[in-house]
């Protein structure tokens, strides 16, 4: 799997570079060139949210062979239309954003793989290695491409990008990955799946500092992404073989880079790492601002690369260990939202801030902005589930009803009777705040606590499901972390276990 992937990725970066170029040719205004990077993220912004509820209720494998079906025959389409000629200014942004969706309807589903490729305790080698696979491509992909365009036409690497793709959907054909647990209970609907996995990354604290500071370092950092191919023609005068030059010496730096992760990590925390890659990354892009011969640019260019490696392999890190596997894709899906939400947001600013202003004041003002989130993001920090246990706990017992029960009826309510000492009233609310989260996280919502203003100690939770097929799922997810959270509150219980009591919604004529 990552052979193939390797090979396709070697063509997607010669697609990029090949389509940046072309703009170039057609119109090469600095929005214009930057818009192309827009096309090539906003799908992921728009359809990765949708696309993560799906690879949590479908079977994965499935799912992607039939992604990258549609992707190599989209690309054979755009490759037909590139080598005829065909091709304008606004069809080239609306082919490379339709041409995309493929792509950010199957990266969910690639990241959420990762997980039955490995077992957890080898996951953050397994994420370097991916990021490592991505950047060997990263470093042979546009120098070949640039090689291409200039002996064999633009059209070129856009026929071995399609091509390229076959052997991605052979490996998804031969892969079996091992046996999921199945639960006893049917799929989520959409709707519900999309819901859920929101509400679930709102109230998961782990993955929420993990967005936010992907959202304030991709915003800033994919600044050199949008405006290098300007760099390379306004600001250097060199043509598609430079640009194919330093694409190629980022993703050498990269590979290079990731090779020294594991040490790194033995030695320094997720946060100085991070902390080390976002000022780098500013670094390199304060040099491409005064970059207007190759060797500077080559220096830049080996700074970019290092330290977006970096930063990517901390936040995908980060990203992974946060969720469990129950709404992994969603979750991860959301990442991905953030990400390419910044940096298309990203990419449309800085090139019109190089059209109004000029190239170099956009550089160094994304660079200013990249290094103030070293202290204004500070406060979420990333990696904190490296300890959390998401090992399903089923420990909670199957509601007793009086009869059978249609799973989609509801709305349900769950109430929770506690008792405590009046002197351990602070300490328990205290528990139960923490643990309220857990529920929402499962997909609770509307949760309460009410207190008895008669009998001093005397609370009732109340929770809501939207429907007895959605309460019983929740039984299956919390998880071992959980049920550590359950008990702290527990324990304040001064008469046996607190009472649990379900009510399901009775319509009124």
């Amino acid at each position: 799997m990552w052979t193939a992937t390797v090979i396709s990725n070697i063509g997607t970066w010669m697609y990029n570079l090949a389509s940046g170029w072309l703009m170039l040719t057609l119109d090469p205004s600095a929005l214009s060139v930057s818009l192309v990077q827009v096309a090539n993220t906003l799908p992921m912004f728009l359809l990765a949210i949708p696309a993560g509820a799906l690879v949590d209720i479908v079977d994965r494998r499935r799912f992607l062979i039939v992604g990258e079906s549609a992707i190599t025959l989209t690309s054979l389409v755009f490759a037909a239309l590139v080598w005829l000629h065909r091709i304008n200014p606004t069809s080239l942004l609306l082919f490379t954003l339709v041409a995309t969706v493929g792509a950010a309807m199957t990266a969910p589903a690639w990241q959420a793989v990762v997980t039955q490729l490995v077992p957890r305790e080898d996951l953050p080698a397994a994420v370097s290695v991916n990021s490592a696979g991505i950047n060997v491509s990263r470093a042979v992909g546009p120098a070949l491409g640039g090689f291409m365009i200039t002996s064999l036409g633009i059209a070129a690497p856009f026929w071995f990008d399609a091509f390229s793709n076959f052997g991605v959907i052979a490996g998804l054909i031969w892969w079996r990955p091992p046996g999921r647990s199945h639960a006893s209970l049917p799929p989520e609907s959409f709707w519900s799946a999309v819901r859920t996995g929101m509400r679930h990354a709102r109230y998961n604290p782990h993955l929420r500092s993990t967005l936010v500071r992907a959202a304030g370092y991709f915003l800033f950092a994919g600044a050199y992404w949008a405006l290098l191919p300007i760099i390379v023609r306004e600001q250097m005068g060199g043509g598609p073989a430079t640009y194919g030059i330093l694409l190629g010496v980022i993703g050498a730096s990269a590979v290079g880079a990731a090779l020294t992760l594991p040490w790194l990590r033995a030695r320094c925390s997720a946060e100085q790492m991070f902390s080390l890659a976002t000022l780098t990354t500013a670094g390199s892009m304060a040099v491409f601002a005064l970059a207007h011969n190759l060797a500077i640019a080559v220096i830049a260019s080996f700074m970019a690369g290092a330290s977006w490696i970096a930063a990517l392999s901390g936040l995908n890190l980060s990203a992974q260990i946060s969720l469990p596997e129950w709404v992994r894709g969603r979750g991860l899906a959301i990442y991905i939202t953030v990400m390419f939400g910044a940096l298309s947001a990203g990419s449309a600013l800085w090139g019109e801030l190089a059209t109004i202003a000029s190239l170099s004041a956009a550089l160094l003002v994304a660079a200013a902005g990249s290094l103030a989130t070293i202290l204004l993001l500070r406060g979420w920090q990333l990696q904190t589930a490296a300890n959390v246990d998401f090992t399903p706990s089923l420990h909670w017992p199957v509601p007793i009803t009086s009869g059978a029960i249609e799973p989609e009826r509801g709305p349900v309510l769950v109430t929770v009777e506690y008792h405590v000492e009046p002197q351990h009233r602070d300490q328990f609310l205290q528990a139960l705040r923490r643990y309220s989260k857990e529920r929402r996280r499962d997909g609770a919502y509307d949760w309460a606590l009410y207190e008895n203003p008669a009998e001093a100690g005397r609370f009732i939770e109340t929770f809501h499901s939207d429907s007895w097929l959605d309460h019983l799922r929740q039984h299956q997810r919390v998880t071992m972390s959980d049920q550590a959270l359950e008990k702290a509150v527990s324990r304040f219980q001064v008469d046996g276990k607190p009472k649990t009591t379900h009510y399901i919604g009775v319509p009124i004529a």
